[in-house]
């Protein structure tokens, strides 16, 4: 039984659409817009553009873009854990090795640091907080202190 329902939820996963996931491109913000319900405000900075997006809810997710259109960081504050699997897209295994492999981490943040992924997540009922980057992706002259 346990089988089937694995199957039927990696079916359910494989059909979702192709959200703006990290190191995904740009042209998919739209449909993190259209999920979470939010206004989309573009701001473009010195070597990337950033996309913010906020809800009714009161979350706020900005994905931090490439002058190619490539997403290279996320970031969000919101009252409850957003979506990640839909904010890192492939990159959320790395996290969750992280996450199991961190066996007597007790409260406080879940750091994630490799040569592929930066990821850090926080907070408490109500006050999430997190980012995540691609190294690899940040444009040049770009620091990775942008992504907050």
């Amino acid at each position: 039984m346990k089988t089937i329902a694995r199957v039927l939820l990696m079916l359910a996963l494989g059909a979702a659409p192709a959200w703006a996931v990290l190191g995904g491109y740009e042209s998919s913000v739209s449909l993190d817009q259209t999920y979470l319900r939010g206004e989309d405000r573009v701001v473009t900075a010195q070597g990337y553009r950033l996309h913010q997006i906020t809800s009714p809810s009161g979350a706020v997710v900005t994905e931090y873009v490439t002058p190619e259109g490539r997403v290279f960081g996320v970031s969000w504050r919101a009252p409850v854990i957003p979506n990640l699997e839909q904010l890192l897209g492939s990159y959320i295994t790395t996290v969750q090795q992280a996450e199991h492999a961190q066996t007597h981490r007790r409260g406080g943040p879940l750091i994630v640091r490799t040569n592929d992924l930066v990821f850090v997540s926080g907070g408490h009922m109500r006050a999430f907080h997190g980012s995540a980057y691609v190294p690899s992706l940040l444009p040049a002259n770009v620091s990775a202190e942008v992504v907050r």
